[in-house]
C-alpha cells in the first residue's frame, strides 16, 4: 500500500477500506492517463472504474488535478523507495555514482509505470511526448517548483546514505542536476518511445560530470 502524502487528500483514509479505495482510484487515474490523456480524462469514469461511488471520490480528491498532484507524489514515493534499495544493496565507491541508478530507476519507471509516461512527479504532459499542460509546474507543493521538490528529497537520500557534503553547493547543484536531467531524458523520450539509449547515457555523463566539477568526492 502506498503512503500518499496526506497533504494531497481532502481527508486522509483512517481506514483499509478507505486507503484501498484510493490506490484503486490512484491505479485507475494512471491507465486513464495512458489511455486517453490528462485532458479526455474525467473524475466521473475514475471513480466508474474504480467501482467507487463518485461521492466518494470528491471525499477525498477536490477535482481532477488533485487526484494527479496524489499520483505525482505517489510517484515521486516510489522513484525514492526504489532508489533507496538499490543503494541499500549496491557497494558505491563514489556518491557522484548514484546519479547513473537514479537515471536508470527513471527510466524504468518511464518504461513501465502506469501513467509515469503523461505525470511523473508533477508537470503533466498532453502526451508521452507532448507539451507541458499549463499551470502544472508546482503540483507537488504550490509554493515550490516540481524539481525543487524532487531535488530537496534527493539531496535527503545523498547526504543520509552517501555521505555527501552539506550546505548550500549542494542544494543548488542538485536542482540544477534535476533540472538538467529532467530536460535531457524528456527528449530521449520524445525520440523515442522506450527512450533513445544515447541520450539516456549522455544524459548520465552530463550530470555525473556537473556534480563532480561543483562538489568534492565523498
Amino acid at each position: 500500500m502506498t503512503n500518499v502524502s496526506g497533504g494531497t487528500l481532502r481527508r486522509r483514509p483512517a481506514q483499509r477500506r478507505s486507503l484501498e479505495r484510493v490506490e484503486r482510484m490512484l491505479d485507475e487515474c494512471a491507465r486513464l492517463l495512458d489511455e486517453v490523456g490528462y485532458e479526455m480524462m474525467t473524475t466521473k469514469e475514475v471513480a466508474r472504474r474504480a467501482e467507487v461511488p463518485i461521492g466518494t471520490f470528491y471525499q477525498f480528491f477536490p477535482d481532477k488535478q488533485g487526484l494527479v498532484r496524489a499520483l505525482a507524489m505517489r510517484n515521486l514515493e516510489a522513484f525514492l523507495g526504489r532508489i533507496t534499495a538499490r543503494l541499500a544493496q549496491a557497494h558505491l565507491s563514489d556518491w557522484t555514482e548514484m546519479v547513473d541508478l537514479a537515471v536508470d530507476e527513471f527510466v524504468a519507471m518511464k518504461r513501465s509505470t502506469p501513467g509515469f509516461a503523461v505525470v511523473d512527479f508533477g508537470k503533466v504532459l498532453a502526451g508521452p511526448s507532448g507539451s507541458v499542460v499549463k499551470g502544472t509546474d508546482r503540483m507537488l507543493d504550490a509554493a515550490m517548483e516540481n524539481n525543487a521538490i524532487v531535488a530537496d528529497r534527493l539531496r535527503g537520500i545523498t547526504v543520509e546514505l552517501m555521505g555527501a557534503p552539506i550546505g548550500p553547493g549542494l542544494d543548488r547543484a542538485l536542482f540544477v542536476a534535476v533540472e538538467a536531467a529532467d530536460a535531457v531524458l524528456k527528449l530521449a523520450f520524445r525520440s523515442h518511445p522506450d527512450g533513445d539509449l544515447d541520450l539516456i547515457d549522455e544524459c548520465k555523463n552530463l550530470v555525473r560530470r556537473y556534480l563532480s566539477v561543483h562538489l568534492p568526492a565523498g
